[in-house]
This record gives structure tokens, C-alpha cells and sequence, in this order.
């Protein structure tokens, strides 16, 4: 079945329908990873965006179910050159096929991916429709793209209930903003105990189970879109508890302290973006999936100074806070599949929380 993809810009890409074959509008994004396409799937950082993958071939080793970073996958359409219908692994349990259509994520396969990611990169991250109906009156359909918004989508990926992780080792209160399952299972393998926290929890109930550290995860959409939960994690920086957060949590601790947050024109999502240790000057190979960054000028100094810069194009990677115990990054120290070089700022977090590694 022929599917279209249309961009608020006009342009038009014909392909064959993937996975479910209904509508979507949705913000389009590219992600250059060569590998680890289920983990970007089942990754709640994409939730309200269709996902181009720019590496040609999608799908060629299956589904393997244990490797999912969520319990679902989140992105609202997938936007392959060419999806494997066949897989090649021991591992492998199913079909990407299959698991589009499994989890109602519509698709496009067979156009011309590079083409499509050179106009993001030129003209910036914009909307699109994905339809099977051939588009005869464009001008129509346009004003549509132009009006979508993501919103409030942390909401939509958070964990319902707090559940617990056990471990033997110092109790981390993971504030679920979005988090990849690898969060969880990083501080697991230190022998953390995981208390894993719905989005909106107050402060006043994760302090009150008196936790060791803080973790704040990843998630998805506007960070300014969180003010009830830009609140609360000012009341968790005033408490003194050690905080290490990850990608959004990194951007609402930054708003928590009276910086301010600003969208990239096209983001930063694969699995090969070199970030610098502005105290070293050492550079690490990271993992990334975000479409805003911190304004570091917009930052009191007295407050918290830059930490790690990205390489590519100097934005900000992360924060320390001064005299307290937090340090915050932009970038997936937990990535799986992806680079291992940062994973030792797990170990700084449990150095803060007391422990000797």
C-alpha cells in the first residue's frame, strides 16, 4: 500500500505504508544510530514525534523483547529506507513488522531518508502528516501540520504507581520523567535499592522515605511545558540530598535554579556525539536524544557552572552545582545498546551517596 509523508514546508515523499496503516501528524525527527533501533522505539524520550532513522537498513536482527527500554514503544510513526522484513538473529522473537502493527505505529518505508534529514538539517525539526490518502489539496492540509504541538507528554510516560527495585546498597528515589529501564537497572547493578516515583510526586512524599540520592530521569517534550514538576525539584534541590539527573531532569533542574532552556534546531539523537570534560579536557563518545539545551548565560554562576560542552557545536552538556551535591548531564550515561564511556558517572553518584567503589 503507498503511503505519503508530507511536511509543513509542502514537500511531499512517497513510500509504502509500514506498521499500522492509519493517519498521524506528528513533530519529524532523525535519529543516526547504526544499531539499536527496538531501543529507540521502546525509548519514552520520543513520545509525540515520528522518527526518521537515517541508517538504510531497519530491522535486519528482529525484535528481541528483552531488550526494550520501556514496557511499549512511544514514537508516533517510524520512517525507514528500507524495513527488513526477514530478520537474521538467535535472539531474535519477532518482526519490526510485527511490532509496528502490534503497538498501532503507523510508518513509511522506500523513500529517500538522507533526502528527508538534509531538509530537517537545513530547514530545522518541522511537523508532518503520514497518510495512505494521496494528498490533493496540500494548502489544506498545511495550516494542520503547522498547529501541532507535542504538549504535555511526560505525563502520558510516566509510571502510574511508585514501585521498588531491591538492592542491599544505598536507596535512590528515581523521579520517572520518562526513564529508560537501563537507569534503573545501572543503579540496580551498583547495588542500589530503586524506588521508581510517578512524574508528579511531591517532594514531601520522595523525601519523606529518606533516600540516600536522587536520580532524575530522561523524558520527553518541552521542559518549560513542567512547571508543576519544575517546582518540585526546586524543593529537592533545597533539601541537600546527593542529585545526579539525566537529559530533561538535566534541563528542569537548570529552570528549578532560574536558568533558561532553548530548542536546537534539529537536536542531537544517535548514538556517536563527542562531548568534552571542561575540567579534564577529555572528550567522551555519548548517546543522545533531545531536541532543547540549557542556556548557560541564562545561569547564575554562584548557582551552577558548565561541566561538559558538546563538541560538534559548543552547547551545553552538562552542570555542577556549586556547594552542593548535584552534577546534572544532557547526554545517556546508560546507554544500551551505545557508548560506555560516561557510565562512570554512576559512580560518581554513588561516591556522593557515601559509597566507595
Amino acid at each position: 500500500m503507498k503511503a505519503f509523508l508530507i511536511l509543513e514546508d509542502g514537500t511531499v515523499f512517497t513510500g509504502q505504508s509500514i506498521g499500522a496503516p492509519r493517519e498521524v501528524i506528528s513533530e519529524i525527527v532523525f535519529n543516526t544510530s547504526m544499531t539499536g533501533y527496538l531501543e529507540v522505539l521502546t525509548d519514552p524520550s520520543y513520545a509525540g514525534q515520528a522518527v526518521v532513522m537515517t541508517y538504510p537498513l531497519i530491522g535486519n536482527y528482529g525484535i528481541c523483547y528483552e531488550d526494550m527500554e520501556s514496557d511499549r514503544p512511544w514514537p508516533d510513526a517510524w520512517i525507514v529506507r528500507e524495513l527488513s522484513r526477514v530478520p537474521s538473529n538467535f535472539r531474535s522473537e519477532d518482526t519490526i513488522q510485527n511490532f509496528l502493527v502490534k503497538y498501532d505505529i503507523p510508518g513509511i518505508s522506500g523513500i529517500d531518508t538522507r533526502a528527508l534529514t538534509k531538509i530537517l538539517r537545513e530547514k530545522g525539526t518541522m511537523n508532518g502528516c503520514i497518510t495512505t490518502q494521496a494528498p490533493s489539496q496540500i494548502d489544506q492540509i498545511l495550516p494542520k501540520l503547522k498547529a501541532y504541538k507535542t504538549g504535555k507528554v511526560v505525563e502520558r510516560v510516566t509510571c502510574r504507581e511508585k514501585y521498588v527495585l531491591k538492592g542491599d546498597g544505598p536507596r535512590v528515589a528515581l523521579l520517572d520523567l520518562g526513564a529508560k529501564r537501563n537507569i534503573a537497572r545501572s543503579l540496580n547493578a551498583r547495588g542500589c535499592e530503586v524506588t521508581v516515583y510517578p512524574a508528579l510526586t511531591s517532594a514531601r512524599e520522595i523525601l519523606a522515605d529518606r533516600p540516600d540520592g536522587i536520580m532524575l530521569s530522561n523524558g520527553p517534550g518541552d521542559p518549560k511545558e513542567c512547571t508543576s514538576i519544575i517546582r518540585e525539584i526546586k524543593a529537592l534541590y533545597d533539601s541537600d540530598v546527593p542529585i545526579f539527573a539525566i537529559c530533561l531532569g538535566h534541563q528542569l533542574m537548570a529552570l528549578a535554579n532560574g536558568a533558561d532552556t532553548y530548542k536546537l534546531k534539529y537536536g542531537h539523537r544517535g548514538g556517536n556525539h563527542p562531548v568534552r570534560d571542561l575540567t579534564t579536557g577529555r572528550v567522551y563518545i555519548s548517546s543522545q536524544n533531545h531536541g532543547y539545551v540549557v542556556d548557560t548565560a541564562t545561569m547564575d554562576p554562584s548557582v551552577a557552572v558548565p561541566a561538559f560542552e558538546n563538541v560538534n557545536d559548543g552547547t551545553n552538556e552538562g552542570l555542577a552545582y556549586t556547594g552542593k551535591n548535584i552534577f546534572t548531564v544532557q547526554y545517556h550515561p546508560e546507554a544500551c545498546p551505545g557508548p560506555r564511556d560516561s557510565a562512570y558517572l554512576f559512580d560518581r553518584f554513588m561516591e556522593m551517596m557515601g559509597v566507595n567503589q
